[in-house]
Order: C-alpha cells, then structure tokens, then sequence
C-alpha cells in the first residue's frame, strides 16, 4: 500500500519545542511558520530519531485535520458503516497518517522552502502557494496548502496538492480501489491499515 502523503513530512509537522506550539492564525503565515519550524528542526543534529518522531506526530495531532482527512479518504462506503467499524477505522486512520509520516522523515535541511503568496477560495478554505527551489538534484516543486479556517483562529490542514496531484484525492482513491476490489468489506481495508502500522 501506498504511503500516506509521501511529501508532507518534506515541509512540515516539525518543532524541536517540547510545549504546544501556537501558529498564527492567518493561513499564510500559518504555513511560514511551520515550514521554519520543519528547517529549524531538521538542521538541529542534537534531537534524535525518535525525538523527531514524537514531534512530528504531536505537531500533526495539533495542525492537520487529520480526521476529516479520514473521512474523506474513505468515500461514501463511511455513510452506510456501523458506528463500530467506522470508530475503528477513523482510530487505525490515525496510526496509518502518522506512522506514514514518521516512517518518511528524512533530512530535508538543505532544501529551500519558500511560501508564495496566499488564495481565499471561500469564507473556509485558504489555499497558499509555496515552493521548494530547484537545486542540483532535484527540479523546482510546487506544492499548495488547503488550509481550512471554519475557526478563523484555529487553521487546519486539510490536503497538499503537489504539482497539481491532490494527496488526499491520492489516497482515497487508492483506498477505493481496495474497497471495489473486495466488494466494499471494509474489513480487508482495516485488516490493510492494521498490517501498515504492525510492520
């Protein structure tokens, strides 16, 4: 199965602070803040592995919307499920986005990160634009924000749109494709999602 997200853990979820870290509320900023964290953090050589694990499912807990990702990801099929089965799922969801992001974490402190500018799409989503610059290895890479502010002082990230490829929309449809391929029995995904987070 497909990682969760693949590029999240390149720009984000990142804060070598042991307190709950408060970002500011305007998405833009949001985001800026975030992004420095990630290159503060992955610069510092003295927090270990493990510490940065820790860290990075904390920030992501706090800053990303993490069960309306759930949600979303699982389709329609969530409508019809008993509340058992969609409470297990939604808990395994949360293994699976962040034992996805943490399996992920690479140094990425030379990368450049640069926030562009910032689109209200309506009175609750924000998309904001940035970039990692080009560098020897590797071309220039778009990647947008969906930042959802329902409570103005409280964003959350809602998707990461990479070159124009949605991740959330990635992922639900590679769950989908699980679902039609066992007759919509939620159980083979959950029995997916619990061989994921066991290895």
């Amino acid at each position: 199965m497909k990682r969760l997200f693949f590029l999240i853990v390149l720009v984000f979820f990142f804060s070598n602070k042991s307190y709950a870290v408060s970002y500011n509320s305007d998405p833009k900023i949001f985001i800026t803040e975030l992004v420095e964290d990630a290159i503060k953090t992955l610069s510092d050589k003295s927090i270990s592995q493990e510490e940065k694990n820790k860290t990075i499912e904390k920030i992501a807990r706090e800053n990303v919307d993490i069960k309306a990702l759930g949600m979303y990801t699982l389709g329609d099929i969530r409508k019809s499920l008993e509340k058992e089965k969609l409470e297990k799922y939604q808990k395994l969801f949360e293994k699976y986005f962040l034992k996805s992001l943490t399996s992920r974490l690479t140094d990425y402190s030379t990368q450049k990160f640069e926030v562009i500018d910032a689109e209200q799409k309506s009175a609750k989503t924000t998309i904001v634009h940035s970039k990692i610059t080009a560098s020897s290895s590797q071309p220039e890479i778009k990647i947008d924000w969906r930042v959802y502010t329902k409570d103005p002082l409280k964003p959350l990230i809602r998707d990461l749109i990479v070159e124009g490829l949605s991740l959330a929309r990635t992922q639900k449809e590679e769950f989908a494709s699980i679902l039609n391929s066992n007759n919509n029995d939620i159980n083979i995904l959950l029995s997916k999602l619990e061989e994921f987070i066991s290895n």
